[in-house]
């Protein structure tokens, strides 16, 4: 996923995107708690794309927010 991807989204959608990889590292944990994990290079891959979700819902508050004097 890239930061271009996650552009035009709103903070729900957002906010669903991220539930729905929370989810998927969740399963990919147990799998590598149970030795099968195909691919441990997926952990990485979904942490990186779990941090450009909140980095572009951060990005989105801060716009939203009101400028402070």
């Amino acid at each position: 996923m890239k930061m271009s991807e996650l552009k035009d989204d709103t903070l729900t959608e957002l906010a669903a995107r991220g539930r729905e990889l929370r989810h998927k590292i969740f399963t990919l944990r147990l799998q590598q708690a149970s030795s099968r994990l195909e691919k441990p290079a997926s952990l990485r891959t979904l942490r990186r794309d779990i941090a450009r979700v909140e980095t572009r819902m951060s990005q989105l508050r801060r716009a939203a927010a009101p400028a402070k004097a």
